[in-house]
C-alpha cells in the first residue's frame, strides 16, 4: 500500500469511527445495550475510537517505515480533527428534528 493510500484509508477510517457513536445505539458498534446510550457513554466512545484510529494509523506508519516523534501538538490537532469528524453524526442525534 502507498503512503498516500495509508493516509486516505486512516482519514476515512477516522471519518467512520468518529460517527459510529452517533449513529447507532449499540456499544462500539457490536454490543446491544438494554436502554439507550447516554451522551457520556458517547463520548467515552469517542475517546476509544480516536486510540483505536490512532493505532492502525500507528501501524501503517510502522509499516511504511520508521516512526516519527509526535509532541503534544500533533494530538492536540489530531483530536480537534476527530472531534470536527465527529459533527455530522452528532448534529443528526442530537439537533436535527425529525417528523
Amino acid at each position: 500500500m502507498t503512503q498516500a493510500a495509508s493516509v486516505w484509508l486512516v482519514l476515512a477510517l477516522a471519518f467512520c469511527a468518529a460517527n459510529l457513536p452517533f449513529l447507532t445505539e449499540r456499544l462500539v458498534g457490536l454490543l446491544p445495550l438494554a436502554q439507550g446510550k447516554s451522551l457520556a457513554i458517547r463520548l467515552g466512545e469517542l475517546v476509544l475510537m480516536y486510540f483505536l484510529v490512532g493505532a492502525v494509523g500507528l501501524g501503517l506508519e510502522q509499516r511504511a517505515g520508521q516512526i516519527a516523534p509526535q509532541g503534544w501538538e500533533f494530538y492536540a490537532i489530531t483530536g480537534a480533527l476527530f472531534l470536527t469528524f465527529a459533527f455530522p453524526g452528532f448534529v443528526w442525534r442530537y439537533l436535527y428534528k425529525r417528523k
